[in-house]
């Protein structure tokens, strides 16, 4: 299945929306706790989302390496950002 193909949830899609808006704005992926700011949830939550991404195939992170997140879906496919 391509990547812009795969489905998303509407959080999972507000979460990609963020992180590709805020890499085309800050020039670098966002840490966990610049999602953690703006979507107003704790750690473990963020994380968590992180890893669902993940394992569902629609980012990709390097290992060990902070600031590391890359959207896997065609920007076209993503939600507006709420």
């Amino acid at each position: 299945m391509s990547p812009s193909a795969k489905t998303f949830t509407p959080k999972q899609g507000q979460y990609l929306a963020f992180i590709h808006l805020y890499t085309r704005l800050h020039r670098r992926p966002p840490a966990e706790t610049d999602m953690q700011q703006y979507f107003r949830v704790s750690p473990p939550s963020v994380h968590q989302m992180v890893l669902t991404l993940e394992r569902a195939g629609l980012i990709t992170r390097q290992p060990r390496t902070p600031r590391s997140i890359e959207v896997l879906i065609d920007p076209k496919h993503l939600p507006e950002l709420i």
